[in-house]
């Protein structure tokens, strides 16, 4: 058994999730987790809400709010959505609990002192109208490297490089389009030139990452600069240093904070177990985590900050990076297993903007649909290594054809012919080599579908799991145990039916990581009571340290299935089901394009 750390990309706190967002960082780390708990490894899945930054607070300027409230009143609308999705978090918290500032201050300050950041008078954007500071992401002009024309403030998206705002030629305000000012300040960088040899032998190391991860990762290496960790702002965590504290217009930038995230979640996960050190099996070097992996769930936007900055924060205040130093009072933490990440999903062949009405917000969807229906379209259609597209048409069809018509309706009618004709789980009697060669597929799908899995292939994971799903029907077909009615037939009629729903059973829980809620269905419906894949709850939670209140996703995931055939028992009675998933009109499709416009 492994500790297994699954650190899940913290959603920004000025707006609703679209589907977009949930199909790189949501579904798929929650597969994983619910996967790696049904094998017996001991799982930490956390993250929350990031609500720290200049774009919060031009977001709550317009809608003529307090920064707090705007953030208060996404993370609500955020911890519901992931609810609705059944994501199985440990602590799906935030960042402006005071756990979380104690924590990113204790590494700005251990970094401090072995240092790896340093101060410097640099250039800050500041919008002429307002005085106030501009985020890097919220200017664009041409990049100086590649000539691309819509280059941000902090990289260039074509080419991948980190920028500074004053480093654009033609710099712009993406608020209001005004030409930024750029005057003198001084701020705290981060200096990521003194890891460059560290995270480069680590990459090297790093076997089984997806390639253009890998490739973009070490690419990044060549030209890495310091990067400024404090920001011209009101609304962040505070610099803990005498003579910055107190300040009101300097704090620690977002970005910096974000990753930090993970760190003080786990912190806070252990403090409310009551065992405010069992953190450390998931993320200590020293000897509490020699048997930890961290796997780090993402769109492919954010590599940088998990595969080069995350690292080297990391590094620094372990006093491993070129400067040495020694450990805070954290001790040394480990670094990333496999940075995991997913490409972009478009919808309808255009990129999800919400300002041009492009998007599909997650609550809206699961408003119509069911939570599954998504679910098995993020795994088995969506952008896990290549950008993919959305379409109406594509969702309904792979809906009605494979969920309703494939897996639905082998439950359904193998279920249904059993209660009718015995009332319960027929005995298996006389078994033919049909028989066994179908319960043999689907033991071997354990190993099969576990390890792709394991090795982040969701897809082809999905893929063999639905293909036992197709051999089960494929024998239903064959063996026609409608046409065994009479008496000398029935002992027969019987056995194939326990074989099918001896599959049913073993490929619900092949399927269950993926389809959480019909697996409750279908555990219920062969006559199996208990939990079969638990669920989060919302709690709402005081702050550990005397903050306001706040809801937390969080839930008890040692019950559930294991990743095994359990053998069902002949007699349990059967009741005749009801459809499990929902067959969807085409007028779905026209609905649905009307409203994009």
């Amino acid at each position: 058994m492994s500790h297994v750390l699954a650190a899940v990309a913290w959603p920004y706190a000025n707006g609703p999730r679209h589907i977009g967002h949930v199909s790189g960082f949501g579904v798929p780390s929650d597969v994983f987790s619910r996967y790696m708990r049904m094998a017996g490894h001991d799982v930490l899945m956390v993250s929350g809400t990031d609500e720290h930054g200049t774009p919060i607070q031009v977001q709550a300027d317009a809608d003529g709010v307090t920064p707090r409230e705007l953030a208060d009143r996404y993370n609500r609308v955020i911890v519901e959505d992931l609810h609705g999705l059944g994501l199985s978090y440990d602590l799906f918290t935030r960042t402006t609990t005071r756990n979380h500032y104690a924590v990113t201050q204790e590494l700005f300050t251990g970094l401090l002192d072995n240092g790896y950041i340093v101060r410097k008078t640099t250039l800050g954007a500041k919008s002429p109208s307002t005085g106030r500071t501009l985020p890097d992401r919220y200017i664009e002009g041409t990049c100086p490297i590649c000539g691309y024309d819509s280059a941000r403030g902090d990289q260039c998206d074509n080419c991948g490089n980190q920028l500074d705002p004053e480093q654009l030629i033609n710099p712009r305000s993406k608020i209001n389009g005004e030409t930024p000012e750029f005057v003198e300040t001084e701020h705290f960088f981060l200096d990521l030139p003194a890891f460059a040899e560290a995270i480069g032998s680590w990459l090297d190391q790093r076997e089984n990452w997806r390639p253009n991860v890998l490739k973009f990762s070490r690419n990044l290496l060549d030209d890495l600069q310091p990067r400024a960790i404090t920001r011209d702002l009101e609304w962040g965590v505070p610099i803990p240093l005498d003579g910055w504290r107190d300040r009101g217009d300097k704090r620690i930038y977002v970005w910096f904070d974000a990753v930090i995230g993970y760190l003080s979640a786990s912190v806070e996960w252990a403090r409310r177990t009551g065992d405010p050190e069992a953190w450390r099996k998931w993320w200590s070097a020293d000897s509490e985590g020699k048997d930890a992996l961290a796997y780090y769930f993402m769109g492919k936007d954010n590599i940088v900050f998990h595969s080069v900055i995350w690292p080297a924060i990391l590094l620094g205040y372990s006093g491993e990076g070129d400067k040495a130093g020694e450990p805070g009072r954290l001790g040394r933490l480990n670094l990333p297993t496999e940075v995991v990440s997913s490409e972009y999903l478009t919808m309808e062949g255009k990129k999800f903007s919400s300002s041009r009405r492009v998007v599909i917000y997650v609550r809206d969807f699961l408003s119509r649909y069911d939570a599954d229906a998504l679910r098995y379209f993020i795994a088995a259609a969506g952008p896990e290594s290549n950008d993919t597209d959305f379409t109406w048409s594509e969702f309904v069809r792979r809906n009605n054809d494979e969920l309703v018509a494939g897996w639905g309706n082998l439950v359904n009618r193998s279920i249904s012919m059993a209660a009718k004709n015995f009332g319960t789980i027929p005995p298996a009697v006389d078994l033919t080599d049909a028989d066994r060669d179908l319960l043999e597929v689907a033991q071997a799908g354990f190993a099969t579908v576990g390890d792709l899995i394991g090795k982040h292939r969701q897809k082809a994971a999905i893929g063999e799991a639905m293909r036992v799903v197709a051999e089960a029907n494929k024998y239903l077909s064959e063996q026609a145990p409608w046409k065994l009615k009479d008496e000398a037939s029935k002992p027969r009629m019987g056995t194939v039916l326990h074989v099918a729903l001896q599959v049913v059973s073993d490929a619900n829980t092949l399927l269950s990581p993926f389809l959480p809620h019909s697996a409750q269905k279908v555990h219920e419906l062969l006559g199996s009571t208990g939990v079969h894949q638990p669920m989060p709850d919302i709690v709402e939670v005081d702050d550990l340290d005397g903050g306001p209140a706040y809801p937390i996703l969080t839930g008890d995931y040692t019950v559930g299935a294991r990743w095994e055939s359990v053998p069902l028992v002949a007699g349990t009675p059967l009741q005749a089901p009801k459809p499990v998933f929902k067959k969807l009109d085409t007028a779905v499709i026209e609905e649905e394009l009307a409203r994009l416009g």
